[in-house]
């Protein structure tokens, strides 16, 4: 299967916050912010696959800064390392102040996406080649964001089991 680079797979999605996007902080909804995140990988993920790419898992999401109604929000996102089956998107939340031009990082996630078939199994998904700073720094520590994955999962897994499938009412 032939290599993609890292560029090949970036997105950007830009949006203004509006007053409906704000919760009682006056700051971005963070549930509105995570469903943009969760969108512009879904992009960078098929991208690369050219295949149906779902969400195994959102990694993590750091909000760093608020994000204010006078402000604009942009989201980039590009696969920075892949498995077998499986790809790391890594989103990068840039907010500006449209008023005074000030940008800051104000979020950051990591998602694993899996490329699957018309019968929904997985399938092998491309290597991702990096070229700038940025992608390489992100490549190179992807195999140990990736072991912390599987041990995340697995104790997932082993929680899941102990907790009841019983609703309260009943």
């Amino acid at each position: 299967m032939e290599s993609k680079f890292v560029k090949e797979t970036r997105c950007m999605k830009v949006a203004r916050v509006f007053p409906p996007d704000v919760n009682n902080h006056n700051t971005m909804f963070g549930g509105k912010l995570m469903s943009y995140i969760d969108d512009v990988a879904s992009i960078s993920a098929s991208k690369l696959c050219r295949v149906t790419a779902v969400t195994a898992s959102t990694d993590s999401v750091d909000f760093l800064y608020p994000i204010r109604p006078s402000d604009s929000v942009s989201l980039e996102s590009f696969v920075t390392w892949t498995g077998r089956t499986s790809m790391e998107v890594f989103v990068k939340v840039i907010t500006e102040d449209l008023v005074t031009g000030e940008r800051k990082i104000a979020a950051t996630s990591f998602l694993t996406f899996v490329g699957l078939d018309e019968n929904n199994k997985a399938v092998p998904v491309p290597r991702v080649i990096p070229e700038t700073e940025e992608e390489n720094k992100l490549y190179e520590t992807a195999e140990h964001r990736a072991e912390i994955r599987k041990v995340r999962r697995e104790a997932s897994k082993t929680f899941a089991d102990f907790l009841l499938t019983k609703y309260p009412w009943e």
